[in-house]
């Protein structure tokens, strides 16, 4: 019998909870058990697993940074709008360590056409628009975007940056105000 008020949505959003503290790969249906004081058995009856618990995290964080990116790139443009995005994910990936991890587990083809992420491509690409992107290179910025987010937040999340100086911060502004001249001067195939 399933325990009165456990659901899937309230177990992936404990589980989201439990991955920003302790690391998304610590989290099981076992763990998750542990934290509404139930038997792991009792918690079967809404998730099939803890690689289905997984997914709904990583499905959770995708909508709520989507969501977050959508909401800041309301009205903007250009640059405002590059900064704007990336300053959602560096954000969300400080504020929520675990649920950022999660976003970037890899989803089947089904789940993840079904997902947030297409939001997340579909913004990325209209604020590309912007800087005068026909394809292939739309999608090429699009990866190199994502690219540079990622590996950014992830090394700063690790502490790569707090040996030196300049600051992170200044960092961040640099490779940003790189980016957007980048955007701006997109080289031709083939270009030297």
């Amino acid at each position: 019998m399933a325990r009165v008020g456990l659901t899937p949505e309230r177990l992936a959003r404990a589980g989201a909870e439990l991955a920003d503290e302790v690391g998304f790969d610590q989290v099981t249906v076992s763990a998750l058990a542990r934290r509404f004081d139930v038997k792991a058995a009792s918690l079967y009856a809404h998730v099939r697993s803890s690689q289905d618990l997984r997914t709904r995290i990583a499905l959770l964080a995708l909508e709520e940074l989507a969501d977050r990116a959508a909401d800041a790139l309301a009205g903007r443009a250009g640059k405002d709008a590059l900064t704007a995005l990336a300053n959602v994910y560096r954000d969300y990936a400080r504020e929520h360590p675990g649920r950022y991890a999660a976003a970037q587990l890899r989803l089947d083809p089904e789940t993840a056409a079904a997902s947030a992420g297409v939001r997340h491509a579909q913004m990325t690409r209209a604020l590309l628009r912007g800087y005068a992107l026909t394809e292939p290179d739309q999608t090429h910025a699009v990866r190199l975007l994502g690219s540079v987010f990622h590996g950014y937040v992830s090394l700063e999340l690790a502490g790569g940056f707090s040996h030196s100086a300049p600051d992170s911060q200044q960092s961040w502004t640099r490779v940003l105000d790189a980016l957007d001249a980048l955007l701006r001067n997109w080289p031709a195939p083939g270009a030297p």
